[in-house]
């Protein structure tokens, strides 16, 4: 009889453990969770896009009227001639008949034209990407990484005067109507110090080459992100901070202090990382919303990104632009959804063993 081993049991031969099948079984269990989690979400994120693309569809032919008066408004034409048009835009054809046609349509990738700028959108949305990307993807991560860093301050240091000044500043931010902010940055570092341009993404007297253009780019950003990162950073900062202060009474902080580690340890070691999850979604809502990019900061700021290309389209008014920003829009918030619904997955223990 082994030492330690009670009587009636005998050793594993060769050093096998008795673990491995739990463990096989427990892995097969994980692998078939996943793949129901998975399904079910993606099957959520389905949905929702089939839903964005039929109410895109009926809710611009109630706003955006009659698409022949708009493309006609400047140039008279015979009742005949407009008919001719509906025929060749397809909107002599049932409703129903329109929907599968847009249906089929957007899913292959053909956006259809643009009334405005007689152009195919596809390449409206190729040309007015990236100026959306370079504000809104600048602005998301100075935001992120401003709120973080000032909300794991505050939450750590709650009731100090660096939490009561950054919260009361931060809360005002947010509050504050953006395009308000956006006239009061243009007044202060354009109008009266002469800084900054107004607006516009590039000055007409710029040299051709790659250097000058990307300064004249970078000077021009500056008033876009600044009032951009002011508004949303202050999100990032009251969830990030709340979730910390879950996490301050938490026993493994005092374990981690009667180890004697230093505070700045502890905070950033043990309580920090603990207190990402929550702000999990909300960092994937904002890769969304950098392709949504920040509408009343490129209007105020005569961006030319897909922000003020909606805006513009609403006023003509465009329904074929509307229609596609739309499902575009949409479309980016719920992938950053799903994103962050699988990335649970793989970080919080609790799904794992309720999956």
């Amino acid at each position: 009889m082994t030492d330690g081993m009670p009587s009636g049991t005998t050793e594993p031969a060769d050093g096998a453990s008795t673990e491995a099948p739990s463990a096989g079984r427990s892995e097969r269990r994980g692998s078939s969770g996943f793949g129901r989690y998975l399904l079910k979400h993606v099957g959520g994120a389905a949905v929702s896009l089939l839903l964005v693309l039929f109410s895109s569809f009926f809710i611009f032919r109630l706003i955006a009227g009659d698409p022949i008066d708009q493309l006609t408004k400047e140039r008279p034409v015979t009742p005949e001639q407009r008919e001719a048009m509906r025929a060749e835009l397809g909107l002599d054809k049932p409703l129903w008949a329109q929907f599968v046609d847009y249906i089929t349509g957007t899913l292959s990738g053909d956006l259809g034209s643009s009334f405005q700028f007689r152009r195919p959108i596809f390449d409206l949305i190729v040309e007015r990407l990236p100026a959306t990307l370079l504000l809104s993807g600048t602005g998301m991560v100075l935001a992120v990484l401003l709120g973080f860093w000032i909300g794991t301050r505050s939450g750590w240091r709650q009731g100090s005067r660096f939490d009561k000044g950054h919260v009361a500043t931060g809360l005002l931010l947010y509050s504050a109507p953006t395009f308000w902010l956006g006239m009061i940055v243009i007044l202060v570092f354009a109008r009266y110090l002469g800084l900054f341009p107004v607006n516009g993404m590039r000055s007409p007297d710029t040299p051709p080459e790659f250097w000058p253009q990307a300064v004249d780019i970078g000077y021009h950003l500056v008033l876009p992100v600044l009032t951009y990162t002011a508004v949303v950073y202050a999100g990032y900062l009251m969830i990030m901070r709340s979730s910390l202060l879950d996490e301050i009474g938490s026993d493994y902080l005092t374990t981690a202090r009667a180890k004697g580690l230093r505070d700045d340890e502890v905070r950033t070691k043990h309580a920090v990382p603990n207190a990402l999850l929550p702000t999990v979604t909300l960092v994937f809502l904002a890769l969304g919303g950098v392709v949504n990019g920040s509408i009343v900061t490129e209007t105020v700021f005569s961006w030319p990104g897909l922000g003020s290309l909606f805006v513009q389209s609403i006023f003509y008014p465009d329904r074929p632009v509307l229609q596609a920003l739309f499902v575009l829009f949409s479309s980016s918030t719920i992938l950053a959804v799903l994103g962050a619904e699988i990335l649970y997955w793989f970080i919080d223990p609790r799904i794992r063993r309720s999956g």
